[in-house]
């Protein structure tokens, strides 16, 4: 497989989904490992930089074809999609926030021509999964930096060839006023703290670390990660993120349409028994997938404005699409394991859908509903929620 063939992205990902990534997902889960393989053809067929500009050396795709991608991906394997979503929202901030710098395009054409996989160090042990505030600082030593982090999860830490980190800009800096920093595999060491044995996502081996690094001080972003985050870090996360959810809800209602399916063909003429509840998840599932758009749509517009991107009207929307997917897709697959009954409920069958509950129930821990919530709750004291269809 490879773009030379001349198919598109997501063609390309419909193909690793099927002859790749849903041959080896049952032993990715069972065995808590890295989903090498799907990630090889990823890097392989030149995916990891669709977002970059073809002028750096990428494809220079939409963003929505990057998130119709991830829920391709996920309706085979959920850790090789969130693996690849994770990677595109850094790659995200760097097209957003690092065109001004020469050292970040030199990186962005870097990872273009050997397929870099970048990982993201943002929580922190004792702040309690709130990436907007950090402990640890950069210190600066002339044209260098030194920087030391207890980083509670670091998804694929191992595996990925650079590591985007989040600190304080230096040791003075009050806990949000926050820098990123692009760190190299030959920049960093890793000294694992933490394991991931774990409910779900089980692939994505999102271990915690003691990060150390020396770097040039040139790689740190030109803009504070305030900015960042919220111009592409907020949108580009609960939008990558719901597309993996919707691709897992998708692959389970598809699971149990088969099921309910091949119940009418044994009682022909007697309507299957969960065929009603089947309607009430294609349901649900069609108003994630009209949420997504919208919210990719909505996404594209503020993209044209940054008042907009920093608007908390987009914030609150943004914020209220990653709780909705993340509370439905459970609901879904629920319901679909409700329609397959207990050949749904075990292993190694056609429904099979253990692998898809426990997927589907990391989406509210990521970042956590209860968080976001909270602060949205805080922005509607100051701003009146749109009350409009259309505007």
């Amino acid at each position: 497989m490879s773009q030379e063939t001349g198919l598109r992205p997501c063609e390309i990902a419909r193909s690793i989904s099927i002859e790749v990534a849903a041959k080896f997902a049952d032993e990715v889960d069972k065995s808590g490992r890295f989903p090498a393989e799907a990630i090889g053809a990823i890097k392989e067929n030149r995916l990891l930089s669709l977002l970059i500009p073809v002028e750096l050396g990428g494809a220079g795709a939409s963003f929505e074809v990057v998130a119709d991608i991830c829920s391709i991906l996920s309706q085979a394997c959920a850790s090789t999609a969130m693996i690849f979503a994770m990677h595109q929202i850094k790659v995200s901030s760097l097209v957003s926030h690092g065109q001004q710098s020469v050292w970040h395009r030199q990186f962005m054409s870097r990872i273009a021509a050997e397929q870099l996989l970048l990982a993201s160090a943002t929580t922190e042990a004792g702040i309690g999964g709130d990436l907007r505030n950090s402990i640890c600082a950069i210190n600066i030593f002339g044209d260098r930096l030194e920087l030391e982090k207890m980083a509670t999860v670091i998804s694929y830490g191992k595996y990925a060839d650079a590591i985007l980190v989040t600190a304080r800009r230096n040791a003075e800096a009050a806990s949000s006023d926050q820098v990123m920093v692009a760190l190299t595999k030959e920049q960093y060491r890793l000294e694992a703290i933490g394991d991931w044995d774990t409910l779900g996502m089980r692939g994505t081996c999102s271990e915690g670390f003691k990060l150390v690094s020396n770097a040039p001080v040139q790689q740190v972003f030109p803009k504070p990660f305030a900015e960042i985050a919220a111009q592409s870090m907020l949108a580009s996360s609960h939008l990558l993120w719901a597309s993996v959810w919707y691709g897992i809800a998708a692959d389970a209602v598809t699971r149990a349409q088969t099921f309910v399916r091949a119940e009418a063909r044994k009682r022909p003429g007697s309507p299957p028994p969960g065929a009603l509840r089947l309607a009430e998840a294609i349901s649900m599932l069609q108003m994630v997938k009209s949420n997504i758009v919208a919210g990719l749509d909505r996404f594209a517009v503020a993209q044209k404005s940054e008042d907009e991107l920093m608007s908390m009207g987009f914030a609150v929307a943004m914020n209220n699409l990653k709780v909705n997917v993340s509370q439905t897709v459970v609901q879904i697959v629920n319901h679909s394991l409700l329609i397959c009954g207990i050949a749904g409920y075990k292993n190694n069958t056609p429904f099979s859908l253990g692998r898809h509950l426990r997927d589907a129930h990391s989406a509210a821990l990521m970042i956590s509903n209860d968080r976001i919530l909270g602060n949205t709750s805080n922005l509607l004291l100051v701003h009146k929620h749109e009350s409009g269809l259309l505007s």
